[in-house]
């Protein structure tokens, strides 16, 4: 294995028997016998649990907003009692049916004789209702608002926690543009889903019962036909759940894929524009764009059937109530203010019916989302063994029959063992693919090993006794490919270590040899670094990576093909100075250059994940092996020598 990006598409290979599935049904185990029932109650069950999670810090916000949007909705029902009164009883002359506390303060008023001759002041309490609905409204938007920002910061703020958190197998086989979609898009789809919907039950249910409270009063018969239709309404819209679930959760996964091929494509761009690319990866993402689209589409022909047809039945019950309403009163079954009242009310009774399709479609996309959120939270965190602590990290090294394998690959490295001792510095040599990269990458925990297939030590003490954030820190590793991240250089190279000066820092550059390089920029350590170190060249960006582990002054160093975008000179000057700047730390240097390994203690060479020599660089050039070969190629020794080649027939040529 080259590089840890090599095993992008893999995962270790775990112990745990609860292999969760990658996409949204992660909360059933594979190997658990549920019925798709049970595990629908589950995922429910999961979603309605990590939303109260979520909802720390701004639950008493969001009950606030429900309260004042309660007091609206009570406000909004006072309206039609007040016009139903003026024109019943003020303007009509007909006895009041109002409750004994009602018919008590407009006879301190004056009575309903009085308010007929003063309709001014009915007008007036029509005025202060709206005024004390507007208040509501107000102070449940802006407390709604500040609700809603709070979830969407604990929600991110949580999940970047959580992130940080996961091994390093999990990145490995989630693509980080996935990932950036769940944490915004599908963060945003729940925020609203929370902030419009949820926060809308307490008015819907307000609405729902005093609107039939004060329909029954006024008629009973008119208020049973307004029923009628409702049970239709809402097991058609139950019906529809189930298909626009299906539908948004396919949206929201090639949205997903969507979102991956763009940063993919991004952060590659100078590859896609080195090999011409640009018509190919176009073309690639119009295609899975298209799709996208046709989905969307799909979606939205179920919604417009949906609506449209809630729309209808909505539409069917209040000509009912228009046409019954009209004949009941025509043959003084009801009165006309009663009619009025009764009409508004039963708009107030339809608005929460014709909700309740907006709510399922919303209920609908946040389950998805929700679900996908979930994946990442329900991803178990790295944790160490119970009572791992600290460790001497400048003691020998041990590596025992370490035997390893990504997820669905055969193993990669097959009962390998060697020491290094401490304070010397180990040279690694090897092809692509033979295990250089995954051996350090054991050893700084980035995967850990099953039960079973070898131990490594620093000292007496087995790594995973080591807490991970103590061991890294006194392991400093370099990687083949460094990632500098968009910021200074300066902050760049300081970025492992807290508290460090300017003058540290450059001492760290001079020992990479990268301070002449960095002081002729116009803004010297102030340079801005592009995306990915875009801005700086190959070896630039290598020394840079080296500088900065440099800084923590590690007891262990990892050299993982770092200097092979450097020249050779440089090379040689990097080495001189790490030795003079590191005499008494482990040094492990990974190289397909002899040069780089020259100056080692000693040498392993792996070929197909086993160690096939190991020696000193003196003894290994004359033993045959691998690393006389590739030391006679590079240094020419074999220039001018005669060999035998393939189909002559035996004759000797010149190489």
């Amino acid at each position: 294995m080259k590089t840890a990006a090599a095993s992008s598409s893999y995962a270790f290979r775990t112990t745990n028997n609860k292999e969760y599935e990658s996409d949204d049904r992660h909360l059933m185990p594979n190997n658990e016998q549920t019925t798709e029932q049970q595990a629908k109650r589950g995922v429910r069950k999961g979603n309605a649990k990590l939303i109260w999670r979520f909802l720390k810090g701004s639950k008493y916000l969001f009950l606030g907003s429900i309260l004042a949007s309660a007091v609206s909705s009570l406000a909004d029902m006072l309206d039609p009692q007040i016009i139903r009164a003026a024109i019943d009883n003020a303007i009509g002359g007909k006895p009041s049916e109002f409750p004994v506390w009602v018919n008590d303060l407009v006879d301190r008023i004056g009575g309903f004789a009085y308010l007929g001759q003063h309709l001014w002041i009915m007008a007036a309490a029509i005025l202060a209702v709206a005024l004390l609905r507007v208040a509501a409204s107000y102070c449940s938007t802006v407390i709604g608002t500040k609700a809603s920002e709070t979830l969407v910061k604990t929600m991110r703020d949580t999940l970047f926690g959580h992130i940080e958190r996961l091994p390093f197998s999990w990145h490995m086989k989630n693509h980080t543009g996935d990932i950036i979609q769940r944490c915004t898009s599908d963060v945003d789809r729940v925020r609203r889903f929370v902030a419009e919907q949820l926060t809308s039950v307490l008015r819907i249910s307000v609405y729902l019962v005093l609107s039939l409270y004060f329909m029954f009063s006024m008629n009973t018969g008119l208020t049973l036909i307004s029923i009628v239709p409702l049970p239709f309404i809402l097991l058609y819209s139950v019906l529809f759940r189930k298909q626009m679930d299906a539908g948004f959760r396919d949206c929201d996964e090639n949205e997903g894929k969507v979102s991956a091929m763009v940063q993919e494509n991004l952060t590659g761009v100078r590859v896609v524009r080195a090999f011409g690319r640009e018509k190919a990866e176009t073309d690639r993402f119009e295609k899975q764009n298209e799709y996208y689209t046709s989905l969307w589409v799909k979606m939205g022909r179920l919604l417009g059937r949906f609506f449209s047809t809630q729309d209808f039945l909505s539409g069917v019950q209040i000509l009912l109530v228009f046409v019954f309403g009209a004949v009941f009163a025509i043959h003084d079954r009801m009165t006309p203010g009663e009619y009025v009242a009764f009409i508004s009310y039963n708009s107030m009774l339809i608005r929460p019916i014709r909700m309740l399709g907006r709510m399922i479609s919303e209920m609908s996309k946040a389950g998805v989302s929700i679900g996908r959120i979930g994946y990442i939270m329900d991803a178990e965190e790295e944790k160490d063994r119970e009572g791992a602590g600290e460790a001497p990290m400048d003691r020998d090294i041990h590596f025992e029959h370490i035997t390893f394998a990504y997820e669905n690959c055969p193993d990669i490295l097959h009962d390998i063992s060697f020491d290094i001792k401490a304070g010397t510095t180990l040279g690694i040599l090897g092809g692509t693919g033979s295990g250089k990269s995954t051996l350090m990458l054991l050893l700084d925990r980035m995967y850990d090993l099953e039960p079973g297939c070898g131990t490594i030590r620093i000292g007496d003490t087995d790594i995973r006794d080591i807490r991970s954030d103590y061991l890294r820190d006194n392991i400093s590793m370099v990687l083949q490919e460094p990632f500098l991240f968009s910021r200074t250089i300066s902050e760049n190279i300081g970025i492992a270590s807290e508290g460090i000066t300017l003058e540290e820092i450059r001492s760290a550059a001079q020992a990479a040899c990268l301070d002449d390089t960095v002081t002729k920029f116009t803004q010297s350590y102030d340079t801005f670094v592009g995306e990915r170190g875009v801005t700086l060249s190959g070896g630039q960006k290598q020394r840079a990576a080296i500088a900065r582990a440099l800084t923590k002054n590690a007891p262990i160093m990892i050299f993982d093909d770092s200097l092979s975008a450097v020249d050779t000179e440089t090379d040689a000057k990097i080495r001189s100075a790490l030795q003079e700047r590191f005499g008494t730390a482990t040094i492990i240097l990974i190289s397909h250059r002899i040069t780089t390994l020259s100056k080692a203690d000693r040498i392993i060479v792996l070929e197909n994940g086993r160690i096939t020599e190991q020696g000193t660089p003196d003894e290994l050039k004359s033993n045959g092996g691998i690393y006389q070969r590739i030391y006679e190629i590079q240094s020419g020794v074999r220039e001018g020598r005669h060999i035998t080649a393939p189909g002559t027939g035996g004759k000797e040529v010149a190489r």
